[in-house]
């Protein structure tokens, strides 16, 4: 089932989003069944459905009310299916059926940036390597911005103001930022999505983007880690497809009890990683993981005998 609005836009001031909400959350749980995620999570995305097409009062008003807490009063609904109802009340639309659609695209997000047209969206996706909102923000903060060209203090400044403000709709009732995932749990994930993925074990996804043959070819792990479901897929990104690292980039999501996060996982072709598998944006904390293996190497190379 597809949702019947465009979902771009959050609800007009007294609208109920509710069917709209149910229905995301429906075919959401239709995507991971189809997916072979748990069992436990594709009745929790149903139950969870039914129970929000069958409110007496409208979601956007029991998140207006009470934030995440107010919908987690809802029969059935923890922490995770909140916050995807939280997303639809607030911006139209459910990010995690763009990805297990396979249809994530960081270039078209950035391009609905005030300020930001196509070629600058690619440009923060090839040479930054950004991929969400709150990437561009932290690059906008940290200087990253300030070293493209075409970004002006002005531009920096009105970009910071618009995710200041889309952002912040978001963040306004969140609980406090946890911290990322560890950088050995994702490249776990990314080691089990990669080794399933070639042996052929993993069910695939016919993603419409640059598949002009409709073909199934994306494959799709979801998977656990404690408390955390992770989806992981090959990139299916313009920039993936301009490089050839559709086979090579794997985008993972993590949800968590209190957070979703994402993370692109490449192999680096430069420096003192080169070869190895790396998250990217947290270089420094791959370069901590691997050091204690890399002196290894160097030891067992000098003949040491451990």
């Amino acid at each position: 089932m597809r949702p019947t609005r465009a979902g771009t836009k959050p609800f007009a001031e007294g609208a109920s989003p509710n069917p709209e909400v149910a229905a995301s959350l429906e075919e959401a749980g239709a995507l991971l069944e189809q997916q072979q995620a748990s069992p436990f999570r594709v009745r929790a995305y149903r139950n969870a459905a039914a129970a929000v097409s069958a409110l007496p009062v409208s979601v956007a008003a029991l998140y207006r009310d009470g934030g995440l807490e107010g919908l987690e009063r809802i029969p059935g609904v923890g922490h995770g299916i909140a916050r995807a109802i939280r997303d639809v009340v607030l911006t139209g639309q459910l990010p995690m059926l763009q990805r297990l659609r396979g249809e994530n695209d960081p270039e078209l997000l950035f391009a609905t940036v005030p300020g930001i047209g196509p070629r600058l969206a690619e440009r923060l996706h090839r040479e930054l390597g950004l991929s969400t909102l709150e990437e561009l923000e932290s690059a906008a903060h940290d200087g990253r911005l300030d070293a493209l060209p075409d970004f002006g203090v002005k531009r920096v400044v009105a970009v910071i103001d618009a995710l200041h403000r889309r952002l912040g709709r978001v963040r306004e009732r969140s609980p406090a930022s946890t911290m990322p995932p560890p950088i050995s749990e994702l490249l776990d994930v990314d080691r089990e999505y990669r080794t399933s993925a070639k042996a052929g074990r993993l069910p695939r996804i016919a993603p419409r983007r640059f598949n002009p043959e409709h073909l199934a070819w994306l494959p799709v792990l979801h998977t656990t880690r404690g408390s955390r479901h992770y989806t992981s897929l090959f990139s299916n990104t313009a920039q993936a497809h301009r490089l050839g690292r559709t086979g090579d980039w794997v985008v993972i999501y993590g949800d968590g009890d209190r957070e979703d996060h994402q993370a692109t996982v490449v192999t680096q072709r430069t420096g003192s990683l080169r070869g190895r598998r790396v998250v990217r944006g947290r270089e420094a904390d791959c370069a901590e993981f691997y050091r204690p293996r890399m002196r290894r190497t160097e030891l067992l190379l000098e003949g040491v005998d451990l």
